[in-house]
């Protein structure tokens, strides 16, 4: 390795230049031509949210829709009063894909309730039940036909049977009386209209129905969860944002001390975990059905079913285990790099107290990653609702209309319908035949990845302004003196001017790598039912080589924004660079850099234990102070891992920026190296600290 690096293999290093002081002012524009792409396809991104806007109707999401296109329980519409909707033939419906894209081929209306009793047409059509039985026939129904032209027309459906509403849609509720598995309920089927009836085939259909439903329903509990708890998850992510940044200021001036006291907190956290698990576990011995596997008692919506098996504890308490051997093995094998790491830390503690307004810039990727999300939600959701009701002509075959698109309102008095006197015009499914509605899933494809490649755009921006900014302080020889002013808003309009170009081919790169990846899950998604062992091993090879790119790509990235912040080139001149420059240094790299992102990683662990644990106890009555005031919940995880999720994504933005800084102080180490020698000719820009830091890692390579 040391003589690849004398002979060049990975670049020439970097010569001694008396003029240069840090990020260059006088630059000019880098990858034009990806600029002009970019702002390009944010015209035609825009142009596709247009279409999207005038086509889509976000109603159909809210408001279930019947056979005729007109929503269910919107106010100011004739439906106003019937909220429900109620399928024909509930069997039509089983298919998850049909459920997921509300396409269901059979006839559908809006009820005001949905039916309550088992009925079949051909008794209520004798019988004081008609009157009720009428309202689930289509508007406007008249019995002037017969039993057999009402149900080949459509107009009423062959059968009623107990349904319970569910996302405002009437399905059938499905139970066990007596080891029968019944409709409704057990006095339904005794009410004078015959014995108990088994399962039917329709039935059948309708326990397929619920099952894929049972996500759904599952969907509303956890709703229903947080519209009582929303107040109390956002007191929560404030203290982890409070803890953050009391942790990022108490780091500033004794990284040291926080250091060693995060790790040994870390450790502490991991083993009040460990002992909770066991407690829970020893308490649960010789409770009934506490001994029942997690593979017997299979996928519950209820998850605190989960909670009263011993197994479930005897799990977290292994995964917890295991976390704390390994991170007491790392500590162990890496307490001498610790202590360079910390150093290093400590250096990059002054450049963010130097530049302390780069805390306050995660809040700009945030708004900016906000808005992105934003575009590309509602877009999402307008593509999605753009398909129309199509309806067919159906017939028993010999009609050779048949399977022709019609109107239902001018379908009556057609050619059609006097050529075949027994078609029908009815509900197919939701679509379009258009060359726009044809070219919905190119679209929904293109929305997902501009949303990866303006998300990556706002993230490189980010990267290069806070780069820029710590670069700067850096290589100003007498610190802070010779810092200029504002070097992050400095630094941000060079990115902006200069190279929005470089920062679109970086962002472009990674968009396409995790588009493929989106595109791959969805096939894995579509090819899991097929037996196929080899296509499934290549989707499986395929997936893990994709994500090894994409985190390659990212990390390249990465110091490819450093060197574009410090020097202006372009971004395949900086990728090269800075990927050169950490192979001629690679074993610093391993003994400084990888250090403290795991230190990093234990900081936010820390934080987001702490957190967790705190809403763990609030949410389960378990702090007896406030143990009023935690609002009653269906499943109490829901708000504990939102909670867990927020707080990461806090405490990451925080060290995010710490992160940055120590990448940025490690390159610009690395050129200082390079360019300088540390006499009075040719003096290193490095700390005092720094250099600290150099002559034990010159120690640690020689002792290697």
């Amino acid at each position: 390795m040391e003589d690849e690096r004398k002979n060049g293999a990975y670049g020439t290093p970097q010569k001694y230049d008396p003029t240069f002081k840090g990020p260059i002012y006088n630059r000019g524009c880098t990858d034009v031509i990806c600029c002009v792409f970019l702002l390009v396809a944010i015209v035609g991104y825009v142009a596709v949210g247009i279409i999207a806007w005038t086509h889509g109707d976000p109603r159909k999401v809210i408001y279930p829709t019947d056979s005729r296109g007109e929503f269910c329980g919107q106010k100011g519409t004739k439906n106003e009063n019937k909220p429900y909707l109620f399928y024909f033939n509930i069997v039509k419906c089983a298919s998850p894909l049909v459920l997921l894209e509300f396409q269901c081929p059979t006839p559908q209306i809006c009820v005001e309730k949905c039916p309550n009793r088992y009925l079949t047409y051909l008794n209520a059509r004798s019988s004081r039940d008609f009157e009720y039985y009428k309202q689930f026939c289509v508007p406007g129904f008249k019995n002037n036909k017969g039993v057999a032209e009402v149900l080949r027309d459509g107009d009423c459906p062959a059968v009623l049977i107990p349904s319970k509403p569910l996302a405002r849609r009437c399905f059938p509720a499905i139970h066990a009386y007596k080891g029968v598995l019944m409709v409704g309920n057990e006095t339904t089927y005794e009410d004078g209209h015959g014995a108990r009836k088994n399962i039917t085939d329709l039935v059948e259909g309708a326990k397929k129905a619920n099952g894929v439903l049972e996500a759904r329903q599952l969907a509303m509990r956890i709703f229903e969860d947080y519209t009582v708890s929303w107040y109390w998850i956002i007191i929560g992510l404030v203290i982890a944002m409070a803890m953050s940044l009391l942790f990022i200021i108490l780091l500033r001036f004794l990284a040291g001390i926080m250091v060693w006291v995060m790790i040994i907190m870390v450790i502490l956290v991991l083993g009040y975990g460990i002992f909770h698990c066991y407690m829970e576990y020893s308490r649960l011995r010789g409770e009934a059905g506490s001994d029942v596997s997690l593979v017997d008692l299979g996928f519950q919506t209820d998850f605190r079913v989960y909670l009263h098996l011993r197994q479930t504890w005897l799990a977290f308490m292994i995964i917890l285990s295991i976390l704390e051997v390994i991170i007491i093995l790392l500590l162990i094998f890496l307490r001498k790099r610790i202590l360079i790491a910390i150093a290093l830390i400590k250096e990059a503690s002054r450049a963010v107290g130097y530049v302390m307004c780069s805390m306050l810039y995660p809040l700009v990727t945030f708004f900016l990653l906000c808005l992105c999300i934003a575009y590309w939600a509602s877009t999402a959701v307008f593509l999605s609702t753009s398909n129309e009701a199509v309806y067919k002509i159906f017939d028993d075959g010999l009609c050779p209309f048949t399977a022709k698109t019609c109107n239902p309102e001018t379908f009556p008095s057609s050619n059609e319908s006097r050529q075949c006197p027994n078609a029908r015009c009815q509900f197919a499914f939701y679509g379009g035949e258009s060359g726009y509605h044809r070219a919905l899933l190119g679209l929904q494809i293109f929305n997902a990845f501009m949303f990866f490649w303006l998300a990556n755009f706002v993230l490189a921006l980010g990267q290069v302004t806070l780069a820029g900014a710590f670069a700067s302080y850096y290589w100003a020889l007498r610190k802070p003196d010779d810092l200029p002013a504002f070097p992050l808003f400095s630094a941000f309009g060079r990115a902006l001017r200069y190279h929005t170009g470089s920062l679109a081919f970086g962002a472009l790169i990674l968009a396409i790598v995790q588009i493929i990846r989106v595109i791959l899950e969805y096939l894995d998604q579509r090819l899991k039912a097929a037996e196929n062992k080899f296509a499934k091993c290549l989707m499986t090879c395929l997936k893990c080589c994709f994500w090894c790119l994409e985190k390659f790509i990212k990390f390249l990235n990465r110091n490819a924004y450093i060197m574009i912040a410090i020097y202006g080139t372009n971004f395949c001149t900086s990728a090269r660079n800075a990927f050169f420059l950490l192979m001629r240094n690679i074993i610093r790299v391993a003994v400084l850099d990888k250090v403290t992102d795991f230190l990093f990683l234990l900081g936010k662990l820390l934080i987001v234990g702490s957190v967790g644990i705190l809403a763990f106890f609030f949410f389960t009555h378990r702090i007896r102070i406030v143990q009023d005031t935690a609002p009653p919940l269906n499943y109490y995880w829901v708000p504990i891992l939102t909670v867990i999720v927020g707080s990461y994504l806090i405490a990451h933005g925080f060290f995010s920026v710490y992160g940055m800084c120590v990448d940025t102080l490690f390159l610009c180490f690395l050129e200082d190296l390079e360019r300088n020698d540390g006499s009075a000719e040719r003096p290193y820009f490095m700390s005092s600290t720094l250099k600290k830091l150099l002559n034990k890692t010159n120690k640690k390579a020689a002792e290697s």
